[in-house]
């Protein structure tokens, strides 16, 4: 009997902080790859990436001259910019681009998902061979609203993020601690990457200025949300940069158009996929940033109902951002792709 083979992927960014971490991922998981290409710009050709904690170590080539032609999936970590030109090249070649970037999210003709929320949707990804991954912001609070969403109906949504730095690569993390050392010994903490100091303070900003006085990542989780769960559900976010390294944190207040208590959410919370539920009410009986890095779950916590409306809850939401928030939704759905489309491997 003849084996049946594994997948051919490609990591196109894979010497940033979510490339790598992709790579991290699909060793964990034990993806079923055959062969893996890393790619990365002409800067970096030539480096060592490793896969995961195999041993084993991944050659580096330039994406400017790499041939997608017979690669079944690509999985992309490299800004707007550049996947506007590559992306299409590898759809067309066809191998199906993953990609982590904004650039596809509000594209009709191209599936945003998140696998444990709309796991269909990716049914349609053939018009463009493109499957978008949603905004880090986004991923974890739809994980932890769609089966309360299900329950009860959700119609209204206020959240308030604390993002931390990596969400803004590499340099946002070495500002932090660079800032963080020079403010003990006395040095200047003048930023660079952030529009004010980032250490010790938090900054209510996150991507450009729109003209309704919303910046862009509070639009993309009010779009994302009505794409990936649904067109009815109001949004209204503030999206705050906090001097944390790893692990985004949200408190989010959510009105139902049904009665659902607290105590009814803890339970569906509980038995919700993606979703890890720590609520004890007592010191330190919930989830931190510090606590989610490195881990697969949506953490939740202090669960409660909210007097101030009819049908209202309010919760805090914990997730490691280059996670779920990137790289594990990445390879999800690389997984969900395999399992519904491509049937390749065992």
């Amino acid at each position: 009997m003849n084996k049946i083979m594994g997948y051919r992927v490609v990591v196109a960014g894979a010497t940033g902080n979510v490339g790598r971490e992709m790579l991290n991922i699909l060793a964990e998981r034990a993806f079923p790859a055959d062969e893996i290409a890393v790619l990365a710009s002409s800067r970096s050709t030539g480096d060592e990436v490793e896969y995961g904690e195999t041993g084993k170590k991944l050659k580096v080539k330039n994406i400017e001259h790499f041939d997608p032609t017979g690669w079944d999936m690509a999985l992309f970590a490299i800004g707007s910019e550049a996947t506007k030109v590559y992306a299409p090249k590898f759809a067309a070649a066809g191998c199906t681009v993953i990609d982590n970037s904004s650039l596809y999210r509000m594209d009709p003709d191209v599936p945003l998902i998140v696998p444990e929320v709309n796991p269909e949707a990716i049914d349609g990804y053939r018009a463009k061979n493109i499957i978008a991954n949603p905004n880090c912001s986004t991923a974890q609070m739809v994980v932890a609203l769609k089966p309360l969403h299900d329950a009860a109906k959700i119609k209204r949504v206020v959240v308030a993020t604390y993002q931390s730095v990596s969400g803004a690569g590499k340099s946002g993390m070495d500002e932090l601690f660079e800032q963080s050392r020079n403010i003990f010994v006395g040095d200047p903490a003048d930023p660079v990457k952030f529009t004010k100091q980032i250490a010790f303070n938090v900054i209510p900003h996150i991507d450009v200025f729109l003209e309704d006085g919303s910046t862009k990542e509070e639009w993309k989780m009010v779009v994302e949300t009505k794409k990936i769960m649904d067109p009815k559900v109001k949004v209204s976010a503030t999206c705050v940069r906090v001097p944390v390294f790893v692990g985004h944190a949200e408190a989010i207040n959510i009105e139902f158009e049904n009665e659902l208590s607290a105590e009814e959410a803890q339970n569906i919370l509980r038995e919700a996929p993606g979703v890890m539920l720590v609520d004890k009410r007592e010191d330190g009986g919930y989830v931190t940033p510090v606590e989610c890095v490195g881990e697969y779950a949506t953490y939740i916590s202090r669960v409660r109902d909210d007097p101030t409306v009819d049908n209202g809850l309010a919760l805090w939401c914990v997730s490691d951002n280059l996670r779920k928030g990137a790289a594990l939704n990445a390879v999800q759905i690389a997984e969900l792709l395999g399992r519904r489309h491509l049937q390749k491997a065992a």
